[in-house]
């Protein structure tokens, strides 16, 4: 049995108008969920990337996370 360890991703989460939050995994492609609110929408990215990786693991792909990817926002003005 595999050892566990901790993987790190980045969530997005993009309010929608009818209310709720579509949340994407842009290090897995297609890993896409949604959630009325913030908490329910954390949980659900961690159901659909546990799957996405579980598929990744019973098809013999790499597992990759985002551990060395760095990440700010930058404000800019522009007219």
């Amino acid at each position: 049995m595999t050892p566990k360890r901790t993987l790190t991703y980045r969530i997005v989460l993009k309010e929608e108008p009818e209310g709720g939050y579509t949340v994407s995994v842009p290090t897995l492609p297609g890993c896409i969920t949604y959630g009325e609110n913030h908490e329910e929408a954390f949980k659900m990215a961690k159901e659909a990337i546990t799957a996405y990786l579980e598929s990744q693991s019973q098809h013999g792909e790499s597992i990759v996370d985002d551990s060395q990817t760095f990440e700010g926002v930058l404000n800019l003005e522009y007219a």
